[in-house]
């Protein structure tokens, strides 16, 4: 046995090769990580999932892309003002079907409307369609499939059938027999409609997600601690069972208000004075030969604005999955 004493001011740290290295007391100190305000280091704070989401969607041209085209759409929804001056309800005969002109870059329609006037102006009716009925689909959907994946039992199964029957209804069909004896102009039939019909889709990833979410441990241990019911459901199961639903819901608002132009079109959802692409598109369909102006531009805006949203719920989709990462 050497009886070599080593320097009291000398670290020794093995290398992993069979060697080695002497580091002073100094040295290595600064080799461990300096803790943070809490008492942890920067990398040792875990990441919630939304701020991984959150950090994957600014990286996302897909993202970037269909969130400003739908922030555009927003705003010329609150305030059409701000980029058109005239009123979409005034009309010359004099300009029917005339193409574009000063003031007027779109053209006028086969009643010599503005087309560009119009077009701005039925942004805000497919925006409030598809917000609010999306907002209604999900609160509906969300809060039926949460309660029967939860409770599980008669009401599980009561739904499922329920959810079977709602599926089984074509909605394009459904639209033309429920609408077409309201003769209201507002949005709201239209608005209860896709709600009656849509919340069976969002119900059904609602209970799924929450039948998952409530197996887990954390799950058990809240209720092995006492946890009540609502507690468990709305502190611990539906944060982490929200991420499908509004995947979900982002993509099925381009569809809603591609749903409230069909059901214009047909003439069986808002009807005129009311202004509406579907309306328009409409309208536009007898003269496509001499003013397809006046149909390219709503159909245009419209095809526009549900692919920003499908590409939108697409973006959120990858950012919310795990197994894509």
């Amino acid at each position: 046995m050497s009886d070599r004493h080593e320097e009291p001011e000398a670290a020794i740290a093995g290398t992993g090769m069979g060697g080695a290295m002497n580091l002073g007391v100094d040295e290595a100190e600064t080799l461990e990580k300096k803790p943070g305000p809490d008492g942890a280091g920067p990398e040792d704070r875990p990441r919630s999932l939304w701020s991984d989401a959150w950090r994957d969607l600014r990286r996302n041209p897909v993202f970037i892309v269909s969130a400003l085209v739908i922030l555009f759409l927003v705003f010329i929804s609150l305030w059409p003002s701000a980029i058109t001056s005239g009123s979409p309800l005034k009309c010359d005969l004099s300009k029917a079907q005339e193409g574009s002109q000063p003031g007027h870059p779109f053209g006028f329609d086969g009643q010599g409307c503005d087309v560009y006037t119009r077009t701005v102006y039925g942004a805000r009716t497919s925006v409030a369609v598809g917000v609010l009925a999306t907002l209604g689909v999900a609160v509906l959907g969300s809060v039926l499939g949460a309660l029967a994946g939860f409770f599980g039992g008669l009401s599980d199964s009561v739904l499922s059938r329920i959810t079977d029957v709602f599926f089984a209804i074509p909605v394009v069909l459904g639209g033309l027999v429920l609408l077409s004896v309201i003769t209201s102009n507002t949005v709201w039939p239209v608005i209860g409609f896709i709600v009656l019909l849509g919340w069976p889709q969002i119900s059904r990833i609602a209970r799924g997600a929450v039948i998952t979410a409530k197996h887990n441990d954390y799950v058990q241990a809240a209720r092995a601690l006492g946890a009540s019911n609502s507690r468990l459901l709305l502190r611990h199961i539906a944060p982490n069972a929200v991420a499908p639903v509004i995947v979900v819901a982002t993509i099925a608002l381009g569809t809603y208000i591609a749903l409230e132009a069909t059901l214009s079109y047909l003439g069986v959802g808002l009807k005129p004075p009311s202004v509406s692409w579907g309306i328009d598109i409409s309208s536009a369909s007898p003269y496509i030969r001499n003013a397809p102006h006046a149909l390219l531009w709503p159909s245009g805006a419209l095809a526009i604005t549900v692919l920003a949203f499908i590409m939108l719920g697409d973006a959120v989709r990858d950012a919310l999955d795990p197994k894509l990462r």
